[in-house]
């Protein structure tokens, strides 16, 4: 493969809502010293979202399920960044082929079964030199880097990291994309032609290679923490979030420890107040129903301008916090930040992070504390030590 003439990022979606969002973040910050262009499977969109955002990018016509197509596209880029999904639909030639090709690869998957299944590229892609990194969104940064910030301090601070973490969202304030409820639909639809899928959904372990750790928490109903005083109710994302911390642990050489547990959920107050709202959060599905965007689909300006999110990370000995930290961002989580946070991954991996050998990877085990940096550096989030003691 020539490295002339090469692009250093192909921007794969940009006629999607949340591939726009991207693109502008991308031309507003980074268009003088970064040679991308953008890709999309309608030629005539892409160019009316070219004139639209006012880009001086090429365009690319992509289909991502023919092999010979994906691979000509692939072959001229170092890096592509894609935010199509379903994956499962539309991801599998485009991960075979960054492995194959050494090119590297970020996605905003939260679709563990598929994950599971794309381990199979692991030893291409270390062959290669590939650099393929998933859930490069809000699913699942904030939770992949918020405990890999509280592990560190720990170390620093007590010479040991935590066994036992707990993760509560204390707010959120924004939409979820219509990709994110796509990709929920086809991992069900996918449970029935391969029920076998069923066991690698619900197991927390399931994108570690086969290492089976302890029982975990059980984050799936409502009930009263007493580690932190407060009712808690099960967090819709939990189930990806979960998989990928486990995931680091398992790739930083068990830096969490072996016997690691952790759990994320709602934090949703004390008292009666606290039980009404954690049974209230339980009982609604906002992934669900006749009021789900639509892929393409997203909120106003305005709205997203207005999103937040607060989590909390609590480290626990013997039954108490030890430790609080925190990772809070502005802008609605599951579009501005989101298409933010996978831009600067994308980065990341490019610039950041020559050292790291071919592979695939959770943002954690792959980008760490260089990510943190970049994500802090460019006020898409902030990772805070809030309580030590």
């Amino acid at each position: 493969m020539s490295n002339e003439n090469k692009y250093d990022l192909i921007m794969f979606g940009a006629t999607g809502f949340t591939g726009k969002l991207v693109c502008e973040y991308i031309n507003s910050k980074y268009s003088d010293s970064l040679n991308w262009a953008i890709a999309g499977r309608n030629k005539d969109k892409l160019e009316n979202v070219s004139n639209e955002l006012g880009l001086s990018v090429p365009t690319i016509e992509l289909d991502s399920n023919n092999e010979s197509h994906v691979e000509n596209v692939l072959k001229q880029t170092r890096l592509i960044l894609t935010t199509v999904g379903p994956y499962q639909l539309y991801g599998n030639e485009i991960i075979k082929k960054c492995a194959e090709l050494g090119v590297h690869y970020v996605d905003l998957s939260g679709e563990p079964g598929w994950m599971h299944l794309m381990n199979e590229h692991k030893a291409q892609a270390q062959q290669s030199g590939a650099k393929i990194v998933h859930s490069c969104g809000f699913d699942s940064i904030p939770s992949d880097l918020g405990v890999l910030f509280l592990q560190n301090e720990a170390k620093n601070k007590h010479g040991r990291p935590y066994a036992n973490v707990k993760c509560r969202v204390r707010s959120m304030k924004g939409e979820f994309s219509g990709g994110t409820a796509a990709s929920l639909r086809a991992t069900l639809g996918s449970l029935k032609t391969n029920p076998e899928m069923f066991n690698i959904l619900v197991d927390p372990f399931t994108l570690c290679e086969g290492f089976k750790g302890p029982d975990q928490p059980v984050d799936n109903k409502p009930y009263y923490d007493e580690v932190l005083q407060q009712w808690s109710a099960p967090f819709f994302m939990a189930p990806i979030n979960t998989k990928n911390v486990h995931r680091s642990n398992y790739q930083l050489n068990f830096a969490y420890g072996e016997d690691f547990l952790y759990e994320e959920m709602f934090a949703c107050g004390e008292g009666e107040k606290g039980e009404a709202a954690a049974k209230a959060i339980a009982s609604y599905n906002p992934m669900m129903g006749e009021n789900v965007p639509k892929p393409g689909e997203g909120p106003s300006k305005e709205s997203r301008d207005n999103g937040s999110y607060d989590m909390a990370f609590y480290g626990v000995v013997d039954g108490k916090v030890e430790m609080t930290a925190s990772v809070i961002g502005q802008g609605d989580p599951g579009y501005s930040s989101t298409s933010k946070m996978i831009t600067e991954s994308a980065l990341c991996l490019l610039n950041d992070c020559d050292d790291l050998p071919g592979g695939i990877y959770s943002t954690a085990s792959s980008m760490g504390t260089k990510l943190i940096k970049r994500l802090e550096d460019n006020d898409v989030m902030k990772f805070t030590l809030e309580n030590d003691g």
